[in-house]
């Protein structure tokens, strides 16, 4: 059992909001972190799952039920597939407001579900949990081990690679065919599962609409209305282009990256540390790795954006703090990384306090007075939370 990053902060929150909501994929460890939180905090608690049909049948006359419980911690997972338990929420939160009344589960975001940004605001904390990451598994899972096998529980922890693998095939398949459906994303499982597979092969590449449509013969809007659900859902992230007060011509498309290494793995057909190694794509993968451990980690005061100039000028992260660029990164799949003539270009026009080189597990040292090269895990454990 592993002891998730986010929960003293989610429990921290359940002693201050009427509601508490942890989103993230399937199967990323939601229900698991809610039962450890039951198991610690002193108020009673009752657990409802809605993929049972006992628990949905509880909620028949869910007013009643839920009153009847007002002085308990009711847990109610994947609630996205009752929608309409929100504005009730809001109502018993209204008549008794008092802090740890119910701790949902989703697998989307409050976009998705908008029904909880419209009805329970003012009275929610969210909290996302990603993957598995970096600062979280322990000294039997290695940092290639987290990168290659991704963060699910279930793909991680497997006895062997063969289960991973399996395991894998299986949660694309089932997202594919009933999850995303269940959600509600209008369009065909086999067009939904060419896309995740296209936007693999184009991980960290710019988003072109207009080409990817084309080749799923679908319109470009279309195709951003995927893609901005499979984004909602927690499959793929956008990396949005940094352009304040820049009078350069800039790239203003983002990039998009799929959020777990270990699916953007199976959907390549890579499924060991030396394939992937001799793949083309080895690159861009750890590039993913990078950002999503520090999408996970970083405090949400910072914003992560990319820059790259029409005339070369490019650095992989640009950390911003409201208007102002507080760091640099460049990420690097070498513990001997040399900066091109654009990265140093980059790092001149946006006039960052610090740039970083990152790198699987070179040394910490500075390369110039402002440029620290460092491995991603020293990043994230020394500098992520001083920037």
């Amino acid at each position: 059992m592993i002891k998730r990053r986010l929960i003293n902060e989610i429990q921290q929150s359940i002693d201050f909001f009427p509601v508490v909501s942890i989103i993230g994929s399937r199967q990323v460890g939601k229900t698991t972190l809610a039962k450890q939180i039951i198991a610690e905090i002193k108020k009673p608690s009752i657990y409802l799952d809605l993929e049972s049909p006992s628990d949905l049948f509880k909620l028949n006359d869910a007013e009643l039920f839920l009153s009847q419980h007002s002085d308990y911690l009711v847990v109610i997972d994947e609630v996205q597939h009752k929608k309409e338990l929100y504005p009730l929420l809001r109502a018993l939160v209204d008549q008794n407001r008092v802090p740890g009344r119910f701790l949902l589960l989703g697998s989307a975001s409050p976009e998705l579900i908008r029904h909880s940004s419209e009805s329970l605001a003012g009275r929610i904390s969210y909290h996302q949990l990603h993957p598995i990451g970096l600062t979280e598994i322990p000294d039997s899972v290695s940092q290639n081990d987290l990168w290659m096998k991704g963060g699910f529980p279930l793909a991680l922890f497997a006895q062997s690679n063969d289960l991973s693998q399996r395991w894998m095939e299986n949660f694309i398949s089932t997202y594919l065919n009933r999850d995303l459906i269940q959600l509600g994303l209008n369009a065909s499982p086999k067009i939904i599962g060419n896309l995740w597979r296209m936007m693999a092969h184009l991980n960290g590449q710019l988003f072109n609409a207009s080409a990817l449509g084309n080749s799923l013969g679908v319109t470009s809007p279309t195709l951003k209305k995927y893609v901005d659900f499979l984004e909602e859902a927690f499959l793929l992230k956008s990396l949005q282009p940094f352009s304040w007060n820049i009078s350069k011509r800039i790239v203003k498309t983002p990039k998009i990256y799929l959020t777990d290494t270990g699916i953007l793995h199976h959907l390549l057909g890579v499924s060991n540390l030396v394939e992937l190694s001799g793949n083309p794509i080895v690159g861009s993968s750890w590039e993913a790795f990078v950002i999503n451990q520090i999408n996970a980690l970083k405090s949400n005061r910072i914003e992560i954006m990319f820059y790259r100039t029409h005339h070369g000028a490019e650095v992989d992260l640009v950390f911003t703090k409201g208007l102002n660029v507080v760091a640099t990164a460049e990420i690097k799949y070498s513990n001997s990384p040399q900066l091109s003539r654009g990265n140093l270009q980059a790092m001149e026009d946006l006039n960052a306090p610090v740039n970083f080189v990152l790198t699987p597990s070179s040394d910490d040292f500075l390369i110039k007075e402002n440029i620290r090269v460092c491995s991603l895990k020293t990043f994230v454990l020394n500098y992520l939370n001083e920037i």
